[in-house]
């Protein structure tokens, strides 16, 4: 799997003092995302995400959260195009935030809205979308992204509790995707945790009448079955082996 704060490269704490005259330029290019093969999902994005991408869970640390992958070679997301276009329904927000982002205070009670300044849709030349107005004031555009901030606060903390019970219930394990292309054995896409059939299969009943009232063992299938797209990625693997 590849890096992990993936496509922020200078995250600066947005402020009125150096921001006030900054505007974004909404495009529908994601070139800035194309160098990453895993993003990171809210538990809230299962139902979207599993239609299109394997789920994962990667393990940093001392923290586990789930992940989309996006490509089986370092450095490549499959989905994005050499023009930056996402080839895909669904976008997650990870992406979709971006160049905005939170950033938690050392006591972690604090919020900062940040802004990655590196992102090539800002300018200072009126193009776009305002963050503040003449006055000062944040615009309604800003407002609705910290909202969208807040929102994806709010289901990573949701995420973070269920991704704790499937640690406390010790049922995941490293796993890998074994490749075959024409027929020949390619090296194992490895570096992810799993859910374990077969210890789910020995959970009590308690304890899989607990996981459904939260909302969690349907989750936990959702993971299981989207599984099944790396032969997806192994066919769109092939296609960029074919083009090299």
């Amino acid at each position: 799997m590849s890096k992990q704060l993936l496509i922020y490269e200078n995250a600066t704490p947005l402020s009125i003092e150096r921001h006030k005259e900054w505007c974004l330029k909404q495009t529908n290019d994601f070139s800035f995302a194309k160098d990453v093969n895993a993003f990171p999902i809210l538990g809230a994005e299962f139902f979207q995400t599993a239609l299109i991408y394997p789920i994962v869970f990667i393990q940093a640390e001392a923290n586990v959260y789930p992940s989309i992958v996006t490509g089986l070679q370092d450095q490549k997301n499959f989905f994005v195009t050499d023009s930056g276009e996402w080839q895909a329904d669904y976008i997650p927000a990870f992406v979709r935030r971006y160049p905005f982002i939170f950033s938690l205070s050392e006591d972690q009670k604090t919020f900062t809205v940040c802004i990655d300044e590196s992102f090539g849709g800002w300018n200072q030349e009126g193009s776009g979308e305002r963050l503040f107005d003449s006055e000062e004031n944040q615009t309604q555009y800003l407002k609705n992204i910290v909202a969208f901030l807040q929102d994806y606060q709010s289901g990573s903390l949701a995420t973070e509790a269920f991704c704790k019970k499937l640690v406390e219930l010790d049922l995941l394990e490293n796993m890998q995707a074994n490749l075959t292309i024409n027929n020949v054995a390619q090296k194992p896409f490895q570096g992810f945790l799993g859910i374990s059939r077969d210890k789910l299969q020995s959970l009590t009943s308690e304890t899989v009448y607990e996981l459904m009232q939260l909302g969690w063992l349907e989750l936990i299938y959702l993971h299981l079955h989207s599984l099944n797209h790396f032969s997806r990625l192994t066919n769109m693997l092939t296609g960029n082996l074919d083009n090299n």
